[in-house]
C-alpha cells in the first residue's frame, strides 16, 4: 500500500512556497537592520576614539574671562 504523505498536493505546496517568500523577505529586513545598526554603531565608536585622540593631542583652549555685571540702582 503506498503511502498517502507522500503524494503531491498542490494546496500544501504553494502555501509552503508563499510560506518561505514571506520567510525569506522578513529575514532580508532583519539582516538589513542588524548591518545598519552595526554601521552605525562603528560609525560611533570611531568618531568617539578620534575625538579622544583630538583631545589628547591639543592643547586646552584659554579660559575666556567674564565681564562684570552692571548693579542696577
Amino acid at each position: 500500500m503506498k503511502n498517502p504523505w507522500l503524494k503531491k498536493n498542490p494546496m500544501l505546496s504553494m502555501w509552503l512556497s508563499g510560506a518561505n517568500a514571506a520567510a525569506g523577505a522578513a529575514r532580508g529586513r532583519a539582516v538589513a537592520e542588524g548591518r545598519r545598526q552595526t554601521a552605525t554603531a562603528a560609525a560611533a565608536m570611531t568618531k568617539a576614539a578620534t575625538d579622544a585622540w583630538i583631545a589628547a593631542l591639543t592643547p586646552p583652549k584659554p579660559a575666556r574671562k567674564r565681564a562684570a555685571r552692571r548693579r542696577s540702582k
